[in-house]
């Protein structure tokens, strides 16, 4: 899942975006309002992580505008200031959730795997299709045992997973783990794409190729 993280704070920056990597996450970082709002208008993000209190544009107003465009994506806000009207005003505008600085790196975790459950139509944490289970906290079981993966392993399966059963391009996977600092192109999903194939092989789950559509995770069992 590819996220956006908007904070102009340098060391909480950096500090967010290595903890939501190592978590399976792929991040790209912008420090300032008007930067991430030519980002949201170019590139494809599952979620954005929004500081309130940005240089040149603040994280409301760029929420304003990100809403008055159609764009429908979670946004959660942090913020420092603690009065009930200010969050209140953040969720008029069309914020989905709302964390007080400083706060826990596994509450910020949480909160946005909540999301983009929601965001997907999830309600349980648990996702049984086969021989793999997928648990929301970010990790995988194989035959009940805990499947050993890299973070852009995992982030190649969960898109998948939330997918499962129908097609996912190609292009639309390297949108979702690669970031714009990554040295990497759309054939580099290639490689972990076998990487997870030989991980679940011997399973009842496999990734197929589809010619022209890209890559669907299928259950020989027919499990949807």
């Amino acid at each position: 899942m590819r996220l956006l993280l908007v904070e102009d704070h340098p060391e909480l920056s950096h500090w967010l975006q290595k903890a939501l990597t190592h978590a399976g996450f792929a991040v790209d970082v912008a420090n300032d309002g008007v930067a991430a709002d030519h980002l949201l208008q170019n590139e494809n993000y599952t979620l954005v992580v929004l500081d309130v209190a940005l240089p040149r544009l603040n994280g409301l107003d760029l929420l304003a505008r990100l809403r008055k465009r159609g764009q429908t994506l979670p946004v959660l806000l942090l913020t420092a200031r603690t009065e009930v009207a200010d969050r209140v005003k953040g969720w008029n505008l069309g914020a989905d959730e709302y964390l007080t600085k400083p706060f826990e790196m596994d509450e910020l975790e949480a909160r946005i795997r909540a999301l983009l459950r929601r965001s997907v139509g999830g309600t349980g944490q648990v996702v049984q299709f086969g021989d793999l289970t997928y648990h929301d906290e970010g990790y995988f079981l194989l035959a009940d045992k805990p499947l050993a993966l890299t973070p852009r392993e995992s982030a190649v399966l969960t898109s998948l997973m939330h997918r499962r059963g129908r097609p996912v391009a190609k292009q639309q996977l390297f949108e979702q783990i690669f970031t714009l600092s990554d040295d990497a192109n759309p054939e580099s999903i290639e490689l972990y794409v076998h990487r997870v194939r030989k991980k679940l092989h011997g399973s009842n789950v496999s990734i197929q190729t589809l010619r022209g559509l890209g890559y669907s995770l299928e259950c020989t069992d027919g499990v949807l």
